[in-house]
């Protein structure tokens, strides 16, 4: 996974999410959209309506936070749900 900071404004954030594929970025996506002071957070991968773009870009944007700091928490909170659904197969194995 390589990203890159496409804009990054006070209240908004455009990154490129190089070798995902819709799988993690809705899972990121609806993170994010759990994040205290996350307002909206999209991604589009649709080459015929981006110009040919092929790689995913996230935008988030924000009420008052800081977007990256948002990223940042969605990310975490992503790795506790993946810790937690690690734990609940182990344990029904």
């Amino acid at each position: 996974m390589e990203l890159q900071v496409i804009a990054r404004e006070e209240t908004e954030l455009v990154i490129e999410v190089a070798g995902e594929d819709h799988t993690f970025m809705n899972v990121l996506k609806g993170a994010l959209l759990e994040t205290d002071g996350v307002t909206a957070a999209t991604y589009d991968m649709n080459p015929e309506q981006s110009g040919g773009q092929t790689e995913p870009l996230l935008t988030v944007k924000t009420e008052g936070a800081d977007p990256l700091d948002c990223l940042r928490r969605g990310a975490t909170l992503v790795g506790e749900q993946m810790n937690e659904f690690g734990a609940a197969f182990e344990a029904a194995r």
